[in-house]
Protein backbone atom coordinates (compact mmCIF):
# COMPACT_ATOMS: atom_id res chain seq x y z
CA UNK A 1 0.00 0.00 0.00
CA UNK A 2 1.34 3.44 -0.88
CA UNK A 3 1.53 6.46 1.35
CA UNK A 4 -0.83 9.43 1.05
CA UNK A 5 0.99 12.20 2.92
CA UNK A 6 -0.46 15.59 3.79
CA UNK A 7 2.85 17.26 4.64
CA UNK A 8 6.04 16.43 2.71
CA UNK A 9 9.41 17.94 3.62
CA UNK A 10 12.36 17.93 1.20
CA UNK A 11 15.68 18.23 3.03
CA UNK A 12 19.42 18.18 2.40
CA UNK A 13 22.51 20.41 2.49
CA UNK A 14 22.82 23.70 0.64
CA UNK A 15 22.98 23.32 -3.13
CA UNK A 16 21.50 19.82 -3.26
CA UNK A 17 18.32 20.94 -5.05
CA UNK A 18 15.67 20.71 -2.34
CA UNK A 19 13.88 23.98 -3.20
CA UNK A 20 13.69 23.14 -6.90
CA UNK A 21 12.31 19.67 -6.15
CA UNK A 22 9.82 21.01 -3.58
CA UNK A 23 8.49 23.49 -6.14
CA UNK A 24 8.15 20.77 -8.76
CA UNK A 25 6.34 18.37 -6.43
CA UNK A 26 3.97 21.05 -5.17
CA UNK A 27 3.15 22.14 -8.71
CA UNK A 28 2.62 18.66 -10.13
CA UNK A 29 0.73 17.29 -7.14
CA UNK A 30 -1.45 20.35 -6.63
CA UNK A 31 0.02 21.13 -3.23
CA UNK A 32 0.75 24.29 -1.27
CA UNK A 33 4.42 25.28 -1.25
CA UNK A 34 6.29 26.34 1.89
CA UNK A 35 9.78 27.78 1.38
CA UNK A 36 12.28 28.52 4.12
CA UNK A 37 13.03 31.90 2.57
CA UNK A 38 16.78 32.11 3.01
CA UNK A 39 16.83 35.27 0.91
CA UNK A 40 14.70 36.95 3.57
CA UNK A 41 17.26 36.43 6.34
CA UNK A 42 19.14 39.76 6.63
CA UNK A 43 21.94 38.13 8.63
CA UNK A 44 22.80 35.39 6.14
CA UNK A 45 25.19 37.32 3.86
CA UNK A 46 27.11 38.47 6.94
CA UNK A 47 27.24 34.91 8.23
CA UNK A 48 28.98 33.65 5.10
CA UNK A 49 31.47 36.52 5.33
CA UNK A 50 32.11 36.16 9.08
CA UNK A 51 30.43 33.07 10.55
CA UNK A 52 31.44 33.64 14.16
CA UNK A 53 30.11 37.20 14.24
CA UNK A 54 26.71 36.40 12.74
CA UNK A 55 25.99 32.78 13.62
CA UNK A 56 23.59 33.36 16.52
CA UNK A 57 21.54 36.10 14.87
CA UNK A 58 21.32 34.07 11.64
CA UNK A 59 20.21 30.97 13.51
CA UNK A 60 17.62 32.70 15.68
CA UNK A 61 16.09 34.45 12.66
CA UNK A 62 15.70 31.13 10.83
CA UNK A 63 14.27 29.49 13.94
CA UNK A 64 11.56 32.13 14.36
CA UNK A 65 10.82 32.35 10.62
CA UNK A 66 10.40 28.60 10.14
CA UNK A 67 8.39 28.21 13.32
CA UNK A 68 5.96 30.94 12.24
CA UNK A 69 5.42 29.24 8.87
CA UNK A 70 4.63 25.92 10.54
CA UNK A 71 2.45 27.59 13.15
CA UNK A 72 0.30 29.06 10.38
CA UNK A 73 0.18 25.60 8.83
CA UNK A 74 -1.07 24.04 12.07
CA UNK A 75 -3.86 26.61 12.27
CA UNK A 76 -5.00 25.99 8.69
CA UNK A 77 -7.91 23.88 7.52
CA UNK A 78 -7.16 20.22 8.19
CA UNK A 79 -8.73 19.37 4.84
CA UNK A 80 -6.49 21.71 2.86
CA UNK A 81 -4.44 20.14 0.06
CA UNK A 82 -1.00 18.64 0.32
CA UNK A 83 1.80 20.86 1.64
CA UNK A 84 5.37 20.53 0.36
CA UNK A 85 8.18 22.31 2.21
CA UNK A 86 11.88 22.69 1.43
CA UNK A 87 12.73 22.49 5.13
CA UNK A 88 11.91 20.68 8.34
CA UNK A 89 12.16 22.11 11.82
CA UNK A 90 14.73 19.54 12.95
CA UNK A 91 17.32 21.04 10.61
CA UNK A 92 17.55 24.12 12.79
CA UNK A 93 19.33 22.30 15.58
CA UNK A 94 21.72 20.71 13.08
CA UNK A 95 22.91 24.12 11.95
CA UNK A 96 22.96 25.48 15.48
CA UNK A 97 25.23 22.67 16.68
CA UNK A 98 27.48 23.27 13.70
CA UNK A 99 27.84 27.06 13.96
CA UNK A 100 27.28 28.18 17.56
CA UNK A 101 29.68 28.14 20.49
CA UNK A 102 28.70 26.55 23.80
CA UNK A 103 27.12 29.64 25.38
CA UNK A 104 25.27 30.58 22.20
CA UNK A 105 23.99 27.04 21.82
CA UNK A 106 22.69 27.07 25.39
CA UNK A 107 20.75 30.27 24.69
CA UNK A 108 19.50 28.89 21.39
CA UNK A 109 18.26 25.70 23.07
CA UNK A 110 16.24 27.71 25.58
CA UNK A 111 14.55 29.66 22.80
CA UNK A 112 14.10 26.55 20.66
CA UNK A 113 12.26 24.69 23.43
CA UNK A 114 9.57 27.35 23.61
CA UNK A 115 9.31 28.07 19.89
CA UNK A 116 8.88 24.56 18.49
CA UNK A 117 6.30 23.31 20.97
CA UNK A 118 3.36 21.63 19.17
CA UNK A 119 4.43 22.52 15.66
CA UNK A 120 3.28 20.11 12.93
CA UNK A 121 5.83 17.56 11.73
CA UNK A 122 6.09 16.13 8.21
CA UNK A 123 4.56 12.73 7.54
CA UNK A 124 7.03 12.07 4.72
CA UNK A 125 10.63 13.30 4.37
CA UNK A 126 12.69 13.22 1.16
CA UNK A 127 16.37 13.58 2.05
CA UNK A 128 18.62 14.55 -0.87
CA UNK A 129 22.33 13.75 -0.72
CA UNK A 130 25.37 14.77 -2.75
CA UNK A 131 29.13 14.95 -2.06
CA UNK A 132 30.80 18.28 -1.33
CA UNK A 133 32.35 18.59 -4.78
CA UNK A 134 28.93 18.29 -6.43
CA UNK A 135 27.40 20.79 -4.02
CA UNK A 136 30.17 23.33 -4.65
CA UNK A 137 29.64 23.03 -8.40
CA UNK A 138 25.89 23.57 -8.06
CA UNK A 139 26.38 26.51 -5.71
CA UNK A 140 28.77 28.09 -8.22
CA UNK A 141 26.35 27.56 -11.11
CA UNK A 142 23.37 29.13 -9.36
CA UNK A 143 25.48 32.21 -8.74
CA UNK A 144 24.15 33.61 -5.46
CA UNK A 145 26.89 36.03 -4.49
CA UNK A 146 27.04 35.51 -0.73
CA UNK A 147 27.16 31.70 -1.14
CA UNK A 148 30.33 31.71 -3.23
CA UNK A 149 32.60 31.89 -0.19
CA UNK A 150 31.31 28.65 1.33
CA UNK A 151 34.32 26.41 1.80
CA UNK A 152 34.62 22.67 1.37
CA UNK A 153 35.29 22.04 5.06
CA UNK A 154 31.97 23.63 6.04
CA UNK A 155 30.13 21.57 3.42
CA UNK A 156 31.80 18.37 4.59
CA UNK A 157 30.77 19.03 8.19
CA UNK A 158 27.24 19.89 7.09
CA UNK A 159 26.97 16.70 5.02
CA UNK A 160 28.20 14.67 8.00
CA UNK A 161 25.64 16.32 10.31
CA UNK A 162 22.80 15.47 7.94
CA UNK A 163 24.04 11.88 7.54
CA UNK A 164 24.25 11.29 11.29
CA UNK A 165 20.83 12.82 11.86
CA UNK A 166 19.00 10.81 9.22
CA UNK A 167 20.83 7.56 10.03
CA UNK A 168 18.62 7.33 13.12
CA UNK A 169 15.54 9.19 11.91
CA UNK A 170 12.29 7.37 12.71
CA UNK A 171 9.77 10.18 13.13
CA UNK A 172 8.27 9.70 9.64
CA UNK A 173 8.75 7.58 6.51
CA UNK A 174 12.03 8.61 4.91
CA UNK A 175 13.16 8.44 1.29
CA UNK A 176 16.91 9.00 0.86
CA UNK A 177 18.10 9.86 -2.63
CA UNK A 178 21.71 10.31 -3.72
CA UNK A 179 21.49 13.08 -6.31
CA UNK A 180 25.15 13.02 -7.40
CA UNK A 181 24.37 11.32 -10.71
CA UNK A 182 20.62 11.82 -11.08
CA UNK A 183 18.60 14.91 -11.85
CA UNK A 184 15.29 14.81 -10.02
CA UNK A 185 14.93 18.58 -10.09
CA UNK A 186 15.03 18.99 -13.87
CA UNK A 187 15.32 15.54 -15.48
CA UNK A 188 12.02 13.98 -16.47
CA UNK A 189 13.00 10.28 -16.26
CA UNK A 190 14.70 10.55 -12.87
CA UNK A 191 11.82 12.61 -11.53
CA UNK A 192 9.24 10.05 -12.66
CA UNK A 193 11.25 7.29 -11.00
CA UNK A 194 11.17 9.30 -7.78
CA UNK A 195 7.37 9.54 -8.01
CA UNK A 196 7.24 5.77 -8.50
CA UNK A 197 9.31 5.31 -5.36
CA UNK A 198 6.96 7.54 -3.40
CA UNK A 199 4.03 5.44 -4.54
CA UNK A 200 5.71 2.34 -3.08
CA UNK A 201 6.69 3.95 0.21
CA UNK A 202 4.49 2.45 2.90
CA UNK A 203 3.90 3.77 6.44
CA UNK A 204 6.90 3.28 8.66
CA UNK A 205 9.14 2.15 5.78
CA UNK A 206 12.57 3.73 5.55
CA UNK A 207 14.90 3.42 2.59
CA UNK A 208 18.43 3.31 4.06
CA UNK A 209 21.20 3.23 2.91
CA UNK A 210 20.63 5.72 0.08
CA UNK A 211 18.82 4.42 -2.98
CA UNK A 212 19.99 5.14 -6.48
CA UNK A 213 17.19 6.03 -8.86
Amino acid sequence: MGLDPRFVAVEGPIGVGKTTLAKRLAGDLGGELLLEGADGNPFLPGFYESPRAHALSTQLFFLMQRAEQLRRLSQADLFSPLRVADFMMDKDRLFAELTLNRDELSLYEQVHTHVVDRLPAPDLVIYLQAPAAVLRDRIARRGIAYEQGINRDYLERLIDSYSRFFANYEAAPLLIVNTAEVDIAQGENDYRRLLDRLGCLGPGHTFFPPIAL
